[in-house]
């Protein structure tokens, strides 16, 4: 009786879950549908069914150039500081969560007060710096502010604290070096957290618009989120153009995040448990 009862709230949260999915589902369907579209024709709901498909609009972004150097540009950044987060936010992190000395509590009270701060309150200070070391308008204006992220840090050191200190000093015992304990033991075991660190990193950057925008201007250090804001028109906007540059900008992130989902979920929940 009690699991019948259960039964209509049950149909209930999937009605409304449902619901909401085909909400946050749509757009990205629409967003597809237009892509396909032939261009210059109606985007209207009634030509999502009408409307012909055609992969002319793929080819155009690539065969113009328009959208080429914008992708390499967005990989480049992205993995280069994603691989730096990874390394210096785990240095950092180690450093923080094994020695508890009064100064290392002292950097991680400023991680925490970092933290507080919202990013686009540096776009004027970093601005003037990137102009005053000459980085201005290069690849180290995207990369270098980028390299080593609070959030990044402060993940990273509550995995570790997590890990039983009795495995690095059993390694200990048995002759083995900080760093090769380090790369050797204390690395693999913060697989999960890394994971979720060089995700929420990679999709940070390739994503990111304001700060590229402001700091680069060249139209070969576009990434692709500006080279797509740049492609809209001023009198008119080519919607079948844009949504298939918005679908390439997508794409490696959705598979990105289908192939990594386990490892979001394990080292996002893992870190918040101490032994």
């Amino acid at each position: 009786m009690v699991g019948q009862r259960n039964i209509p709230a049950s149909i209930g949260h999937y009605v409304l879950l449902s619901v909401l999915l085909a909400i946050m589902v749509f757009p990205l369907l629409w967003m597809f549908r237009v892509a396909v579209m032939p261009p210059g024709g109606s985007i209207a709901v009634s030509a999502f069914v009408n409307s012909s498909v055609t992969l002319h609009n793929l080819a155009d972004l690539f065969a113009d150039g328009n959208i080429t150097r914008p992708l390499l540009n967005s990989l480049l950044v992205g993995l280069v500081v994603t691989c730096g987060n990874i390394f210096f936010c785990f240095m950092v992190a180690y450093s923080l969560a094994r020695y508890p000395y009064l100064t290392n509590r002292v950097l991680f009270v400023t991680v925490i007060v970092v933290l507080m701060i919202p990013a686009h309150i540096i776009i004027i200070p970093l601005y003037d710096l990137c102009v005053k070391t000459g980085i201005y308008n290069t690849y180290w204006a995207l990369i270098l502010p980028w390299l080593v992220n609070p959030i990044g840090i402060f993940l990273v050191k509550q995995y570790i604290e997590s890990i039983p200190i009795s495995m690095e000093e059993a390694a200990r015992i048995d002759g083995a070096g900080e760093l090769r304990i380090l790369i050797r033991i204390v690395m693999p075991l913060c697989k999960p957290a890394l994971a979720v660190l060089a995700i929420q990193v990679f999709f940070t950057n390739w994503n990111s618009f304001l700060f590229p925008y402001i700091l680069t201007l060249s139209d070969d250090l576009r990434t692709l989120p500006v080279a797509l804001a740049l492609y809209q028109g001023h009198q008119a906007i080519d919607w079948q153009h844009l949504m298939a540059g918005s679908t390439i900008a997508v794409i490696p992130i959705l598979v990105l995040f289908l192939f990594m989902q386990r490892q979001i979920v394990s080292g996002i929940t893992a870190g918040g448990i101490k032994q």
